[in-house]
C-alpha cells in the first residue's frame, strides 16, 4: 500500500523536529532554557515548611549525570542494561536519565511482578545494576539476584542491605561516589552520552503479559522523540504543563506524558508512589494536563454517581442532571460533524457557572486543557458523563510496541466512542479480517532477544499486526472492537465481542470488574467483583450492615442490584451477547491481584482457570 502524500509530508516535517536529537540533547536543552524552573517533585524527604521536594530541570541534569558517573565507575558500559523496580519519584526519574546518559539502556520493571517473573525478565535482560526501593522489591528480587551473576551491584533507595554482601550500595553513597567520579573524569562522562545515536535503545519495556512470559519491547531514541512530538501536537499541548505522574514507569503512556514529554517541553511533573493518592494529589495539584487509562475515569464516575444517588433532595439533584445534560450539549456539538448553536453555548455557560466549574474544581480539574485515556476502550457512557461534566476525555490508542500513540482523539477533532485519527506521519489501516495494522518510526525495531516473536509482530513490509479488532469510519476515525484472540466464538458459531458486555455491566456503580465468558461455551456468563470504595458507600446508604466485601457479595438486596446490572446490559445487548448466568465473587480485583495486569487488564486466561470452579457451576 503506498503511503499518502500528507502521511509522507507530515512525517518528514515530525522527523525535521526531531532528527538527530537523543534525550540527553533534548534534556540538555531544557535543562539551558527553563534552568530554574520546576521538573519533578515527590512527597519523599520534604523540606520543612515545604509540601513537595522539588528538583528543578538543571538540578535534575545535574543529579542525573552525577549518577551516570558513578554507573560509569561501577564498570558500567554502553548497551548495558540498567533495572529499575521503584514507585513514581524523583529517585527513579533520575536513575533513568542517568542510566540514558551512561550510555546503557534503563528498564523500569513493573513493581508486582511475582519472583519468578522477575528472575525470567533479569535472566533475559541481564542487568549489570539494580535500583531497588523497598524491602518489598528487594524480596522480589532475591531469585534473580541469586541466579543472574551479571547484576554485579544493587542500589538500595528505602531498603536496608543484607549483611555481608558486598553488591548492595545506597542511594546517597552511590551519589556521593558519582560526584567524586566525575570530578575527577567530567570529559569521560560527558562523551558518554555522545556515543548516543537516535538508533539507540531509550529503554527495553517488558510487556505486562496478560498471557505467558513478558516480552522485552525495545525502543529507540528516535521512537520516544518521535513519539512524545506527535503525542504533545495531536493533544494541542505546545506549552510546559503541570501533570501528575501515578502509572507505572513500565507503562509507556507514562514514560511518553511523565519522563519524554518533559523533558522536550520542561513541564512540571508530580509524582506520586501510591495510586490510592491519586484524586487527593489532583485536589492539590490541579494539572493543566491529566492521563487516566479507563479504569480511573470509571471510579471518578461512580464516586460521584453514589453521591448524587446519595443527595436526599431531588431538587438539587435535578439541578446536577439538567447542568450535566448542558454539559454533555456543549461537548457533543463541538465532535467532528457535530453542530454547535447559541443556545446550547448559553446553556452551558450558565450550567458552567452555577454548577460544573465547582465540580470540576472539586475534583481538582478545574485547570485542565487536556484529559486522556488509553490501554484500553473508554466506554462511551463514561465518557459522555465526563462530558456532562464540561471534560472532554480524549480516548487515544497504542501499544508498547508502538512508543504509546498511533491514533489520538484532540482539539483539532475528536468523536466519542473512537480511539481518534492516525497520530501525524503515521500509517494505520485495518487489515483483512479486520485487525488494526500500522506503519511508522514510531514501531519498534523488535523484542529483545526473541527473533520469532518479533518476526510474528511485524510483517516483510513493516506493518506491526497489533492483535486489535477495529473498525474505522467515513470521517478517518478508528475504535478498538476487541482483543483478536480475546474474541469469543460460541459453541453456535457466533462472535462476541466481550469488552462491549463487560463495559455495560460495570456501568452499575457497585461493580468494580467484570469478565464475560463464552468461548467454546452455549452461552455468555459473567464473573463479577464489587467496587471496594463504592459498593460500601451505596450499602451504607441503604441501611445494610455488613463486616466486608465478602459478606457484601452475598447480601440479597446487592444481588438485586447486581441482577439489574445484568438485565440492563442485557437489553442493550443482542441474544447471543446476552449473559445468562452470573456470580459475584467475595473478593476484589486490584492492581495488587493475580487478576490483573499492573495496568488493570484482565488476565483472562488466569481468571478461567483460578474460578474454574465457578464456571462449572454456572455452566451446570
Amino acid at each position: 500500500m503506498p503511503q499518502s502524500p500528507d502521511v509522507l509530508s507530515e512525517r518528514a516535517r515530525v522527523q525535521a523536529l526531531v532528527e538527530g536529537r537523543t534525550l540527553p540533547t533534548a534534556l540538555a536543552e531544557t535543562a539551558a532554557s527553563a534552568a530554574d524552573h520546576p521538573a519533578y517533585s515527590d512527597k519523599h524527604d520534604v523540606p520543612e515548611g515545604e509540601a513537595w521536594r522539588t528538583l528543578t530541570w538543571s538540578q535534575t541534569r545535574e543529579l542525573a549525570l552525577d549518577v551516570a558517573g558513578a554507573l560509569i565507575g561501577l564498570g558500567v558500559q554502553p548497551g548495558d542494561t540498567v533495572a529499575i523496580m521503584a514507585t513514581n519519584r524523583i529517585e527513579h526519574f533520575v536513575a533513568d536519565i542517568a542510566a540514558v546518559h551512561a550510555a546503557a539502556t534503563p528498564m523500569s520493571i513493573y513493581n508486582t511482578l511475582s519472583p519468578d517473573q522477575v528472575a525470567y525478565v533479569a535472566s533475559e535482560s541481564q542487568p549489570k545494576v539494580a535500583f531497588l526501593e523497598t524491602p518489598d522489591h528487594l524480596a522480589r528480587w532475591q531469585r534473580a539476584l541469586a541466579e543472574t551473576p551479571s547484576t554485579t551491584t544493587v542500589v538500595l533507595i528505602d531498603a536496608e542491605a543484607p549483611a555481608g554482601d558486598d553488591r548492595f550500595t545506597t542511594w546517597t553513597q552511590l551519589l556521593a561516589d558519582g560526584a567524586a567520579y566525575r570530578a575527577e573524569h567530567e570529559a569521560e562522562v560527558a562523551a558518554r552520552a555522545g556515543e548516543l545515536s537516535p538508533d539507540s535503545p531509550a529503554t527495553i519495556l517488558y510487556t505486562s503479559g496478560t498471557t505467558g512470559n513478558p516480552k522485552g519491547v525495545v525502543l529507540t531514541h528516535h521512537n520516544v522523540l518521535y513519539e512524545a512530538q506527535s503525542t504533545l501536537e495531536a493533544a494541542g499541548l505546545f506549552d510546559p504543563q503541570v501533570g501528575v505522574s501515578y502509572l507505572p514507569l513500565a507503562h509507556i503512556a507514562e514514560r511518553v506524558l511523565g519522563l519524554y514529554g518533559p523533558q522536550i517541553q520542561g513541564s512540571h511533573v508530580h509524582a506520586i508512589g501510591d495510586p490510592s493518592q491519586l484524586l487527593a494529589t489532583l485536589g492539590e495539584v490541579h494539572p493543566t494536563a491529566f492521563f487516566g487509562v479507563p479504569r480511573v475515569w470509571e471510579k471518578i464516575k461512580t464516586g460521584i454517581s453514589a453521591k448524587l444517588a446519595a443527595d436526599p433532595d431531588p431538587a438539587s439533584r435535578k439541578l446536577v442532571e439538567d447542568a450535566m445534560a448542558a454539559g454533555l450539549a456543549y461537548i457533543s456539538a463541538q465532535e467532528v460533524g457535530g453542530v454547535m448553536t447559541p443556545e446550547i453555548e448559553q446553556a452551558y455557560a450558565e450550567a458552567d457557572a452555577a454548577m460544573l466549574g465547582f465540580l470540576r474544581l472539586i475534583l481538582g480539574l478545574d485547570q485542565v486543557t487536556w484529559c486522556g485515556s488509553a490501554a484500553a476502550p473508554m466506554p462511551v457512557d463514561v465518557a459522555r458523563f465526563m462530558a456532562g461534566l464540561g471534560l472532554t476525555v480524549f480516548d487515544v490508542y497504542g501499544m508498547t510496541e508502538t512508543c504509546g500513540a498511533i491514533t489520538a482523539n484532540g482539539p483539532g477533532g475528536f468523536r466519542l466512542g473512537t480511539v481518534g485519527r492516525a497520530t501525524p506521519g503515521m500509517e494505520v489501516k485495518l487489515g483483512d479480517d479486520a485487525e488494526i495494522l500500522v506503519r511508522g518510526p514510531v514501531v519498534t525495531p523488535g523484542y529483545h532477544r526473541q527473533a520469532e516473536a518479533t518476526a510474528a509482530l511485524i510483517d516483510a513490509d513493516g506493518w506491526l499486526h497489533t492483535g486489535d479488532i477495529g473498525t474505522l469510519d467515513d470521517d478517518g476515525f478508528f475504535a478498538v472492537v476487541d482483543r483478536k484472540k480475546e474474541l469469543i466464538i460460541t459453541s453456535a458459531g457466533k462472535n462476541i465481542a466481550p469488552s462491549n458486555i463487560e463495559n455495560y455491566l460495570k456501568e452499575s456503580p457497585i461493580i468494580g470488574h467484570a469478565m464475560a465468558v463464552g468461548d467454546n461455551r452455549p452461552y455468555v456468563v459473567a464473573i463479577l467483583t464489587l467496587d471496594g470504595e463504592v459498593a460500601p458507600v451505596v450499602a451504607a446508604s441503604m441501611g445494610i450492615e455488613f463486616s466486608d466485601l465478602a459478606e457484601l457479595a452475598q447480601n440479597p438486596q446487592i444481588l438485586a442490584i447486581a441482577q439489574a446490572a445484568v438485565d440492563a446490559a442485557n437489553e442493550r445487548l443482542s441474544r447471543p451477547e446476552q449473559v445468562k448466568a452470573f456470580e459475584l465473587l467475595p473478593t476484589e480485583w486490584t492492581a495488587e491481584s493475580e487478576e490483573l495486569t499492573p495496568t488493570l487488564k484482565l488476565k483472562r486466561r488466569v481468571v478461567n482457570t483460578k474460578y474454574s470452579d465457578v464456571l462449572d457451576r454456572l455452566y451446570g
